[in-house]
């Protein structure tokens, strides 16, 4: 079994690092702090992140990058969105063999629009790499730590690779899909966060299960519209990437996403509510992004531009749900018909 260095060692980068020493792989974890890498190896333990799991001996944690990557034929890629960019950079002057990139981080950088996996294509250089791998689906870190029962899917433009990085993963607790559509598996996992703040908003409000459905339903349908016209398939949108992911993010309080929207929902403000969780709640920042995007490919997002409001204009939550419940009428199918039809056209 080969070296994988893991980069992120916060819930999700922890996680997937326990599934790689499970399948007896050397496991490299890089923490940003020093403290941090500490912690790990010397109690076994990641209170912060993961509390009360216990870390494999496979794992070992460091601060130095350099210590990390040296050696490793596959790096993981698990850092914050904002974080990814300056991690790659000081990635590529570390790199001195050809390696697989596989990314599990989920959202996409504002204002440039790109998805992760573009972001890394950018900043390191492709003779240093097989291909970009991208692994998502509904998985929360705190069952995969705990070995509980688990399906993702894993995209790359090269079958053989995707396979590769199948086989590293698959065991009898987490089982691994590949898919052709990386753009759809990206776009899946980044857009079902914005919903997910949206399910927690309504939930803090004190709506009921019925409010719920229509948001993950109708929130479906925007991220299938925005994802159809950056060249994703919309299949890809009914499979674990897309209403798996749905599901899982938007039904559930390990989803910081959903904390933190319920938070929102019960009245606390944005800036308070990211300060009391001390994680990095994704759905904020790719909420700007979707919303800015959706502005320039001429895609209506209403819920999304809602949440937008909520976010960063201050519109009152309770607000923006009678705007939506009160807009225009128009007919159930007419989105998928819609959208099936630009597929045919393409």
């Amino acid at each position: 079994m080969g070296k994988v260095a893991v980069l992120g060692a916060g819930s999700w980068g922890t996680a997937l690092a326990i599934v790689l020493a499970d399948n007896g792989h050397e496991v490299a974890l890089w923490a940003h702090r020093k403290e941090h890498a500490d912690e790990i190896n010397e109690t076994r333990a990641n209170e912060k992140y993961l509390k009360g799991v216990t870390i494999p001996e496979r794992i070992v944690a460091d601060n130095q990058l350099d210590r990390v990557v040296s050696g490793a034929d596959h790096i993981l890629l698990v850092v914050p969105t904002k974080a990814m960019r300056e991690v790659c950079q000081n990635l590529r002057e570390l790199i001195d063999h050809k390696v697989t990139i596989t990314h599990a981080s989920k959202g996409i950088e504002p204002e440039t629009f790109k998805r992760v996996s573009e972001v890394i294509h950018e900043e390191i250089p492709e003779e240093l790499y097989e291909d970009i791998v991208v692994l998502s689906g509904p998985s929360h870190a705190e069952e995969v730590s705990l070995r509980q029962p688990t399906t993702v899917t894993i995209s790359s433009k090269d079958l053989e690779v995707a396979e590769k990085v199948q086989d590293l993963f698959m065991n009898r607790q987490f089982r691994v899909y590949t898919s052709p559509d990386l753009i759809g598996v990206e776009l899946g996992g980044a857009l079902k966060n914005i919903i997910a703040l949206g399910a927690g908003i309504s939930d803090g409000l004190g709506y009921g299960d019925n409010a719920k459905a229509a948001l993950i339903t109708r929130g479906l349908a925007e991220i299938a519209r925005l994802g159809t016209s950056m060249g994703a398939n919309p299949l890809t949108f009914s499979g674990l990437t897309g209403v798996g992911d749905l599901i899982v993010t938007c039904t559930s309080s390990h989803s910081r996403n959903w904390r933190a929207g319920y938070k929102l929902g019960q009245g606390n403000d944005l800036d308070e509510v990211l300060d009391e969780m001390g994680m990095v709640v994704e759905g904020v920042r790719t909420t700007k992004a979707a919303y800015q995007l959706s502005q320039t490919q001429d895609v209506e997002m209403p819920i999304t531009s809602g949440i937008y409001r909520i976010l960063f204009e201050k519109a009152h939550a309770r607000d923006v749900v009678d705007q939506l419940m009160t807009r225009i009428r128009r007919h159930e199918m007419e989105d998928l018909t819609n959208i099936l039809d630009e597929q045919m056209n393409d």
